[in-house]
């Protein structure tokens, strides 16, 4: 989200994730109040990349607002972004004093107006996504993407409708969290005490999956040495390949190692047996 992370690290961050071939970046109104999408542009600056080089993703904070704000504050993004073009613009929760129709049209109207590439949402359910789409069909446009969580410790849009509705109408799933804070990387399982230390709400959020996930994250392990690569690699490349194309992934990077160990995550293939096993162990996680 880079809101907190210092200029010169945030820099090296950025360019390591282009060096391994990203091109396409997530921020908000909501990381920072502005810092993040600011300090996004002055990392793809200070890496000399052009405005056709990179896809950027942001989020309009519909918190205690009505809709009006989406075309009134739709500059302030621009001037953060110093030039580089919103090619998707997402409400960033279904919690705003606005009707879905009003922050829709609002929303399209931006399109209409070149200002931004596509729409999506957020955290949106099944139903919610189904009514933005239909809005958005009336008006000639479709609803691009849903950004959720998920990944192997948290399944839940597999069978609460999400994932089926988005596959039936064309909307792509931006996966957050999708080692779920790090789980997966299997850092706690290895360090048990490194979990005690997270911060309470943090370690309240993890803890029935870490009880439940140590022979998840022991199979990951185990797959990463045959492929000379990581857990948290692997975790990834299921997650992205799991569900063809419907289903992509935004890892965070609070380190130039973690920026380099994410792109490598496609350099790689799991082997059917593979792939079958870590979805059977990860359905076990409730």
């Amino acid at each position: 989200m880079f809101a907190s992370v210092p200029a010169s690290q945030r820099n090296q961050i950025v360019q390591a994730a282009l060096n391994g071939g990203v091109n396409w970046f997530d921020t908000a109104e909501l990381y920072g109040w502005g810092r993040s999408e600011r300090g996004l542009a002055e990392a793809l600056t200070q890496a000399g990349k052009t405005n056709a080089e990179v896809r950027i993703a942001t989020k309009w904070n519909p918190m205690l607002r009505t809709a009006r704000p989406i075309t009134r504050t739709i500059r302030t993004r621009q001037t953060n972004l110093e030039g580089y073009t919103i090619d998707l613009y997402q409400i960033h929760a279904p919690v705003s004093f606005a009707t879905r129709r009003s922050e829709m049209n609002a929303m399209a109207d931006l399109v209409d107006s070149g200002q931004i590439g596509a729409i999506g949402v957020s955290n949106f359910n099944a139903r919610q996504m189904r009514r933005a789409h239909e809005i958005l069909h009336s008006r000639g446009m479709r609803l691009a993407a849903n950004q959720v969580r998920y990944n192997l410790a948290d399944r839940r849009i597999e069978s609460n409708g999400i994932l089926d509705t988005a596959k039936e109408l064309g909307i792509t799933i931006i996966a957050y969290s999708p080692l779920f804070m790090g789980l997966l990387s299997g850092k706690f399982h290895s360090d048990p005490q490194s979990f005690d230390r997270l911060p309470i709400i943090r370690r309240r959020m993890l803890h029935r999956r870490f009880g439940q996930s140590g022979e998840l994250v022991n199979a990951l392990e185990q797959i990463a040495r045959a492929h000379g690569t990581t857990a948290a690699q692997v975790a990834l490349n299921w997650l992205i390949n799991a569900h063809g194309d419907t289903v992509v992934a935004i890892p965070g990077a609070s380190t130039v190692s973690q920026a380099k160990e994410n792109a490598e995550a496609m350099r790689f293939t799991l082997t059917d047996q593979e792939a079958v096993q870590i979805d059977a162990l990860s359905r076990e996680i409730v």
